[in-house]
């Protein structure tokens, strides 16, 4: 095996475990009411949305580093990556804010459901950014 597709194979192991995160942790915290629970939860969710841009820009930088260029993506592969990156934007911003603000209980639950859904639409993103590329 070379050392590029090492690198890929490890960022994107990294990067699928981000993802697991993002998703899962939004998911188990809409079933877990207890606040100790969620709190550590959102803290899941927010170092998952930090690995999933980490990861994905080193995606970018592994391409860099062997071609001297980014990878090139047309059409609907950039949709789906511009898409990928408003939603750990949004949905890191989100977690920060399960962590930090002080929410109502019904402000914090729809606030996982969001984050939920921005976990599934980022993942579905990744297949088609991923089929398109």
């Amino acid at each position: 095996m070379d050392s590029q597709n090492l690198a890929y194979s490890i960022t994107q192991i990294v990067h699928n475990f981000g993802a697991v995160a993002v998703v899962g942790g939004a998911a188990c915290a809409l079933a877990w009411r207890d606040t100790d629970v969620q709190r550590r939860l959102a803290w899941l969710v927010l170092i998952g949305w930090l690995t999933q841009a980490a990861s994905g820009a080193t995606f970018g930088a592994i391409s860099f580093y062997y071609y001297a260029k980014l990878p090139d993506i047309h059409g609907i592969a950039v949709g789906a990556l511009v898409i990928k990156v408003l939603c750990a934007a949004l949905g890191f911003t989100l977690a920060a804010r399960q962590l930090f603000a002080q929410l109502a209980e019904a402000s914090r639950r729809y606030t996982w459901f969001a984050l939920c859904g921005l976990g599934a639409l980022a993942l579905s993103s990744a297949a088609v950014l991923r089929w398109f590329s």
